[in-house]
């Protein structure tokens, strides 16, 4: 989608000859002279309108409004969750419209995250899975502009992060949704040296030789089920001093995962190709990254690879030995995702990060304890643990922080190995954080159980995005201030997919 703001009064807005137009009214609207300011005040005025977040009002071929079809929507103090709530409430009339082309106004000056809320709502809710599709119906929303009375820096600046998130978060939704035979490791590692391209990137793209060289024992133990060969995905940002340490992202990878020989039930094992959606976020991030082009280091580690059924798969009770050289019992080859992730945790040493974020579908147990609302948070750095919520609250991308105490190690411990790789039932989240603690305690740590949060079920099925905004908030809160800014394109660019 392209995306565009300019400076853009009620009064200009009339002039433009848009598919659908958007008024976003908030309370203490002062009206002009225009077509649309009276028509906001009549409107008012016959209490045919209100201005609570959400109420609209619409209109078609308007004397004095050049635009096809004009909704105005209140958006009560306008602030970004009530613009989010303003836009989400006429998205539905927008698509049923079929516009392509939709100019968002906003009647008076919006707050900065305002703004970044009116995009992300509109990307989120125009967003359509195209891919492997023979015949995608109706038309697609393939230009949005925000208007706004006065532009400033902050505002811009707002605007043009806000443009490159929305664009990471579609090629993690692009990635998360495609069937397990159209996003194969393979496949994963082509999309990751597409996006890692230009002078601030690297991709290295690791085959099962060389993950063999490294003894990434955890890891290979889970692709042996499997036809499709692995792949150890290393993508790396370099857009500061080489001094400067890096934040290493970790994305599980697990490309389908029937649970190997502990196989799922057969409903909804469909949804088990969303179970790559933390490989798909740092695909995101890196997207993003090459449009902000923001002034950090960041490295994004992908283990990937299928969990299946095979001949020569791992079996319950067989004993792995990790590249920490930690020996773990398989007592239940559906938890996969920790065994390719302490392989990488280990494997992530090797940069002397300022931090290290795991980012996995990890465990029903966290859908019990949070829904599909907040992801699971787990740090063993406190400062970590709160820069990552407030990145959340930023990003309307919510986390909760959940306890990391030792007694929930209990659980794990083996009669045959270092560590098994599965307590109880009880805590499931928890214990599968301290299994994941273990291969991470040379460097700050957190994890992120998105397994509630990586996507949608049902009528509505399909991937999030999340948590690209959450990582890209974090990320660009360490950006360093006395660096020279790199102008991003995403003031008016399209997204493209890897």
């Amino acid at each position: 989608m392209n995306f565009e703001m300019t400076p853009l009064s009620l009064a200009g807005a009339c002039q433009d000859k848009s598919d659908a137009l958007i008024v976003l009214v908030p309370e203490g609207f002062l009206p002009g002279k225009d077509a649309i300011s009276l028509l906001i005040s009549h409107a008012l005025e016959a209490k045919d309108f209100e201005l609570k977040a959400g109420k609209m009002l619409s209109a078609y071929r308007l004397p004095g409004i050049q635009a096809s079809r004009i909704w105005l929507v209140g958006c009560a103090q306008g602030t970004p969750a009530q613009v989010k709530t303003a836009i989400s409430a006429v998205m539905p009339a927008i698509k049923s419209a079929q516009s392509k082309k939709m100019v968002v106004v906003f009647a008076a000056a919006p707050q900065a995250q305002a703004v970044q809320a009116a995009l992300f709502t509109v990307a989120e809710a125009s967003y359509v899975y195209t891919t492997t599709l023979s015949k995608p119906a109706g038309r697609k929303l393939t230009h949005l502009k925000l208007g706004v009375p006065a532009l400033s820096e902050a505002t811009q600046q707002s605007f043009d992060q806000a443009a490159a998130l929305a664009m990471g978060i579609e090629v993690a939704k692009e990635w998360a949704n495609r069937p397990a035979n159209h996003a194969t490791p393979t496949m994963l590692g082509d999309a990751a040296k597409m996006i890692a391209k230009g002078a601030k990137f690297t991709c290295e793209v690791l085959g099962l030789k060389e993950v063999a060289k490294l003894g990434m024992g955890s890891f290979m133990s889970v692709a042996k089920g499997s036809r499709e060969p692995l792949r150890f995905i290393v993508m790396q940002y370099h857009g500061a001093a080489k001094t400067q340490a890096p934040v290493v992202l970790v994305g599980k990878g697990i490309t389908f995962d029937t649970g190997g020989i502990s196989i799922k039930p057969a409903a909804e094992m469909d949804e088990m190709k969303f179970d790559m959606s933390g490989a798909a976020s740092v695909l995101g991030v890196f997207k993003s990254l090459s449009l902000l082009k923001p002034a950090i280091n960041v490295v994004g580690l992908i283990p990937a690879c299928e969990n299946m059924p095979d001949g020569l798969a791992v079996k319950p009770g067989d004993v792995v030995t990790s590249m920490s050289g930690q020996t773990i019992e398989i007592l239940n080859t559906d938890a996969e995702g920790r065994l390719v992730l302490c392989d990488a945790l280990t494997y992530a040493e090797r940069f002397k990060p300022k931090a290290v974020i795991d980012i996995a579908t990890l465990t029903g147990a966290c859908v019990v304890a949070l829904g599909s609302v907040r992801s699971g948070l787990f740090a063993t750095d406190d400062g970590l643990a709160q820069a990552l919520l407030q990145a959340g609250e930023k990003a309307m991308d919510l986390c909760w922080r959940m306890p990391l105490d030792e007694d929930y190690a209990e659980g794990l411990k083996s009669n045959f190995a270092d560590v098994a790789n599965v307590g109880g039932r009880a805590g499931g989240a928890v214990t599968a954080a301290k299994f994941l603690q273990r291969f991470a305690k040379a460097f700050s740590w957190a994890h992120l159980d998105i397994a509630g949060t990586a996507w949608k079920g049902g009528a509505a099925k399909g991937a999030t995005g999340r948590p690209v905004g959450l990582l890209m908030h974090y990320l660009l809160s360490h950006e360093t201030t006395n660096a020279p800014k790199t102008k991003t394109s995403a003031r008016r660019t399209q997204t493209g997919i890897a």
